[in-house]
């Protein structure tokens, strides 16, 4: 099984997504491909993303029982913790903002 979304994604990287894989909600494709078409359709997705972001979840058989990839930005990245793969949240820029500012007056 392989999962693909992408928000912001161009029409044209959408409708190549489309013709390997199902969309089954705005920007979310799921399909059972094998590993030289994963590793492509991550190709078409890595060259037309743009400004937008990307994952691609598939199964193997590691002890989660899946892997995957992100591309572009976003609050979520990955991060391998004893041998698991887990997802990390950044801090929002405001909160980022508001700490350093906070941080500041208190060294006053």
């Amino acid at each position: 099984m392989l999962v693909i979304v992408v928000e912001n994604a161009p029409p044209r990287l959408r409708g190549r997504l489309a013709v390997f894989l199902i969309e089954i909600r705005a920007g979310v494709y799921i399909g059972d491909v094998n590993l030289r078409v994963r590793n492509k359709l991550w190709e078409f997705v890595e060259q037309g993303i743009e400004a937008g972001n990307a994952i691609m979840a598939w199964s193997t058989n590691t002890e989660s029982g899946y892997d995957f990839k992100t591309l572009g930005e976003n609050r979520r990245i990955p991060v391998e913790y004893d041998g698991l793969k887990l997802v990390q949240f950044l801090p929002l820029p405001e909160e980022n903002s508001q700490l350093t500012e906070k941080e500041g007056k208190s060294d006053l």
